[in-house]
């Protein structure tokens, strides 16, 4: 069995521990070691396992062990990977057993979670460090760029191009043929029917940007 870690000890990152849990249940993978999380004490317990440190303290391991950054701001996930210089340390794709991948040409990246629910169809590139919540839906022909997230029950239709650092809320919808720009969030229960461009935040029924934030 594989060690593993995960960074971010609150909701978000117990949930990522109840998809390992599912995982082993159907073949025993995965040992898990605690969670990393600068919020918490050192040898503080959550969940009945403890803490293992901030993040920093992951370069100081020094056996083979995999972490999964159960983070779900883009721009926080990346600066955390950013921070990660260790060759020991591996990032897996975590996806839930419940899960349906309906075909063989889907292309799915280093460090994905995947959650309870979700259907991904065909022809579809997911890059890394990816977030799935539960019940999302990704059409065919989708192409999901690296470090962003998607709350629960998102629907993607074909053919949809989002690029890097987008953040998608609970319920929201993207309509066939768009392209959503870089580090651009779309609020809860949007209905995105027009292409959004990037660094911005768009919500409402149509999706219209609202303002647009900080390139950094």
């Amino acid at each position: 069995m594989k060690n593993i870690a995960i960074i971010g000890a609150g909701g978000f990152g117990r949930e990522v521990k109840t998809i390992l849990d599912s995982i082993n249940k159907i073949i025993p993978t995965y040992n898990f070691l605690g969670f990393y999380d600068d919020g918490f004490e050192q040898g503080e317990i959550v969940n009945g396992h403890p803490v293992l440190g901030n993040v920093e303290a992951i370069n100081a391991v020094s056996q083979a062990c995999s972490i999964v950054i159960a983070i779900a701001d883009p721009k926080t996930k990346f600066t955390i990977f950013s921070k990660i210089k260790n060759q020991n340390i591996s990032f897996p794709t975590i996806i839930h057993p419940n899960t349906l991948i309906s075909d063989d040409f889907v292309e799915i990246g280093d460090g994905n979670i995947i959650c309870a629910g979700c259907i991904i169809t065909c022809n579809i590139v997911i890059k890394d460090f990816v977030i799935l919540n539960l019940m999302c839906t990704v059409g065919h022909d989708t192409i999901i760029s690296s470090f962003s997230s998607f709350m629960p029950s998102v629907n993607i239709s074909g053919e949809v191009l989002i690029h890097e650092k987008v953040y998608v809320g609970t319920g929201a919808k993207i309509i066939n043929q768009l392209e959503i720009g870089q580090s651009t969030i779309v609020g809860a229960g949007a209905v995105v029917s027009k292409s959004l461009p990037e660094y911005c935040t768009a919500v409402g029924i149509p999706a219209k940007p609202i303002k647009f934030h900080n390139q950094q």
